[in-house]
């Protein structure tokens, strides 16, 4: 099996949104609204990928997951209920979903490692994500791959579980 991790391309935006939709069916399934209707919709996906900071994970050349790699940072992480362990400049990663037919894999793993060599490419060497409480899956995929919890912090309006990497 090949992994790779790529630019999302505007011509991908249509199956990316269907990742994105398929992954909030699937929180919801599990219990739990992380993403509402609204949020993450198709524009911000648009958004992403025309900054250049949404990313694909293809296998064997298809697209198996998409997620956003921002290393701008992000606002909503300057205010946290706890404390970072890890240096600016950080890469943030949101809105990771995977195609339903490659869940169960091992991927996010995968996924997790490739997104810690393109950091290392960037000479960043912080990693920082946030997930609701109930999601259980996120939060068990992150301690799994190193990440550690730091404390809470608000975005899109509600509190979030804070963690970060230090690579």
């Amino acid at each position: 099996m090949t992994y790779t991790l790529e630019l999302a391309q505007a011509q991908e935006l249509n199956v990316c949104t269907g990742i994105i939709d398929a992954g909030r069916a699937f929180q919801r399934e599990q219990g739990f609204v992380q993403w509402t209707d609204d949020y993450p919709n198709r524009a911000v996906l648009q958004k992403d990928i025309e900054d250049q900071t949404g990313y694909v994970l293809k296998v064997n050349g298809q697209i198996a997951a998409y997620m956003c790699v921002d290393f701008r940072g992000e606002p909503a992480y300057d205010d946290i209920d706890g404390a970072w362990q890890t240096a600016e400049p950080y890469a943030v990663v949101h809105r990771m979903a995977f195609d339903a037919a490659y869940r169960g894999q091992g991927l996010a793993d995968i996924t997790f490692r490739l997104i810690e060599g393109l950091c290392l490419e960037r000479g960043v060497r912080s990693i920082r994500v946030d997930t609701d409480f109930p999601n259980k899956r996120m939060q068990h995929v992150l301690a799994k791959n190193g990440f550690r919890q730091r404390g809470v912090i608000v975005f899109q309006g509600s509190g979030k579980l804070a963690y970060d990497k230090s690579l």
